[in-house]
C-alpha cells in the first residue's frame, strides 16, 4: 500500500501566492517520485516558526485529526527543522499514540535518494548524509535513545549516558563510511589521470533535477542512462562518449544528480565524489526545461550550487531542452526548409552516425523569439527526445572546448 501524506509548507506573510503554490507543488512531485499519496496539503502563513513544534501545537493537533480521518501516515513539512522540533513532534504523536511521523523536507530528499540509490557508492553517500542529518537530533531523545541502543545491543543507560554512546556509534560510523568513500574517490581519481594521459576533455552535464540530463546524454551518447519523468531519478555519475567528426575527436560526457531549492549543504558534501567528475570538467552544459515556469529562480538554484563547488569561472553553455513541448500558442513559427538543405556538413554526420537521419528532417524552428526572450543566457534550444537542434550543439561543444 502506498503511504498516504499530509503536506504542510511554512511560509512568510508577504510571499507572492504563486511562490507558495510553486513550493507546495514541488514538494508534492517529491512525494510522488517516492511513491506517497497527498491526501491532504496546507499553506501556514508565520513570521516566525513554533519554538518546538514549527507548525503550532494548535496545528499538531489539527493534524492527527485530519490525519486519523484521511488515514494519513506521514506529514512532511516543507522546510529545514531543528532536530529538537520534529523530535518534539514525533513524541506528540507517539504520546497521542498516532501512527504518524513527521518528516521535513531533508528527510523527503534522503527517502528519495535511498529508494532510487542503485551503486554500493550511492548507497553509501546517502547513508554518510543521513547521519549528517539525524545525527543532531540525539539532543535531549530521552526514551528513544534507550530503545536504539537496545537494537544495536548497546546497553541502554540514562539520559546523558545514552547521548554520549549514540554520539560515538554515530562517529564511528561516519568515519567507516568515509574510509569506503575514499576508495571509490581513489578508484574515480585514476580514471581522471588515465582519461587526461589520453587527452580525453569531459563535458559535465548539470541542471535543475528532471530537466532531462540523461535523456540528453543518451541522445548525444547512445548511452542508456535510465530515464524516468521524475525528481533524482539518476544519482550515480554516468559517463558516455561523444564522437565529433568536425574535428576527429571523441569527447566524454558525464551526467551526475540534478540540483534543487534547498538541497542542503552538507547532503552537498556527502555526494563530493560523485560531483567530482563535475568539478573535474573542463566545461559544463546545464540544461534547463524550457517549460518549467520558475526557470529563472531555478536556473539561479543551479548557478548557486555550481558557485559552492568552485565552478562559477568554468565556460558553460545553456540548453534549453524540452523544446517540443513547448505550448502550441507560444510555438515559434516553423519553416519549412528548402529540398537541398545548407547544414553545415558536421551536423549531416553526426546525425548520421547517432542515428538522427530522417527525424523531423524536413523543417525546422525559428528560434528568434525564444533567443531574444534569454539572450542574456546565451542558449541553445534542444529537443533531446525529438533529437532536434542537436548537431548545433555538438558544434558548440567542439568549438568552446
Amino acid at each position: 500500500m502506498l503511504p498516504k501524506a499530509i503536506l504542510i509548507d511554512v511560509i512568510k506573510p508577504g510571499t507572492s501566492e504563486e511562490e507558495a503554490e510553486r513550493r507546495l507543488k514541488e514538494l508534492e512531485n517529491l512525494v510522488t517520485t517516492y511513491g506517497g499519496i497527498v491526501v491532504v496539503k496546507a499553506i501556514q502563513k508565520k513570521g516566525i516558526p513554533d519554538y518546538e513544534t514549527y507548525i503550532g501545537k494548535g496545528k499538531v493537533t489539527e493534524i492527527m485529526n485530519v490525519g486519523e480521518g484521511k488515514g494519513a501516515e506521514i506529514l512532511i513539512i516543507n522546510n529545514l527543522l531543528k532536530p529538537r522540533q520534529l523530535y518534539e513532534l514525533n513524541e506528540r504523536f507517539r504520546k497521542a499514540k498516532s501512527k504518524m511521523k513527521a518528516w521535513d523536507r531533508v528527510d523527503m530528499i534522503l527517502k528519495i535518494f535511498s529508494k532510487h540509490a542503485k551503486s554500493t557508492e550511492a548507497k553509501l553517500q546517502i547513508e554518510l548524509a543521513s547521519i549528517k542529518h539525524m545525527g543532531p537530533r540525539i539532543f535531549g531523545m530521552g526514551i528513544e535513545l534507550s530503545r536504539q541502543a537496545g537494537a544495536m545491543g548497546v546497553r541502554a543507560g540514562a539520559g546523558e549516558a545514552n547521548v554520549e554512546m549514540m554520539k560515538r556509534h554515530l562517529q564511528k560510523q561516519e568515519l567507516s563510511i568515509l574510509k569506503k568513500l575514499k576508495h571509490y574517490e581513489v578508484i574515480r581519481e585514476g580514471h581522471r589521470k588515465r582519461r587526461r594521459r589520453q587527452n580525453f576533455k569531459t563535458v559535465a552535464i548539470v541542471g535543475y533535477t528532471n530537466a532531462g540530463k540523461s535523456s540528453l546524454l543518451n541522445a548525444l551518447t547512445r548511452k542508456g542512462a535510465y530515464v524516468a519523468d521524475q525528481l533524482f531519478a539518476t544519482l550515480d555519475t554516468r559517463v558516455g562518449k561523444l564522437w565529433i567528426p568536425e574535428s576527429n575527436r571523441e569527447v566524454l560526457l558525464s551526467d551526475t544528480i540534478g540540483f534543487i531549492q534547498d538541497l542542503p549543504p552538507d547532503l552537498i558534501k556527502a555526494f563530493k565524489s560523485t560531483l567530482a567528475e563535475t568539478v573535474d570538467a573542463e566545461m559544463i552544459l546545464h540544461v534547463i526545461d524550457i517549460n518549467d515556469p520558475q526557470l529563472n529562480k531555478n536556473v539561479k538554484v543551479v548557478e548557486e550550487i555550481l558557485d559552492q563547488l568552485g565552478l562559477h569561472d568554468k565556460p558553460k553553455i545553456y540548453v534549453f531542452n524540452k523544446i517540443d513541448l513547448v505550448n502550441r500558442k507560444d510555438e515559434p513559427k516553423r519553416e519549412e526548409l528548402p529540398p537541398k538543405s545548407s547544414l553545415m556538413k558536421a551536423g549531416k554526420d553526426t546525425a548520421k552516425i547517432l542515428g538522427w537521419h530522417g527525424k523531423k528532417s524536413g523543417h525546422h524552428v525559428n528560434f528568434s523569439p525564444l533567443k531574444l526572450k534569454y539572450k542574456e543566457f546565451t542558449p541553445i534550444f534542444v529537443s533531446a527526445v525529438e533529437k532536434t537542434n542537436l548537431p548545433d550543439l555538438i558544434h558548440q561543444i567542439d568549438e568552446k572546448l
